[in-house]
């Protein structure tokens, strides 16, 4: 059997990883966990030195008591 060894372009993944179509993927995730939420989440992002982020946050006073006690975001995400 042969042994096949990848090496990865550095740059063309980190272009992919900060191209305006990933943060589009990245957005979708948490807009499908912010359409689970009710009121009070708010979605950001950004792009970074190395990738782009979404974030689903907690901005007014009941949405965040509510994640506090509940893990709501999390659950919305798909974590356990």
């Amino acid at each position: 059997m042969s042994k096949v060894k990848v090496v990865l372009n550095r740059e063309s993944v980190r272009k992919i990883l900060r191209s305006q179509e990933m943060l589009e993927i990245c957005e979708g995730h948490a807009n499908n966990a912010l359409q689970k939420l009710g009121s009070g989440y708010e979605v950001t992002s950004v792009t970074g030195k190395v990738r782009c982020n979404a974030e689903v946050a907690a901005v007014s006073h009941k949405a965040k008591k509510e994640n506090m006690e509940n893990n709501t975001i999390l659950k919305a995400v798909g974590g356990k």
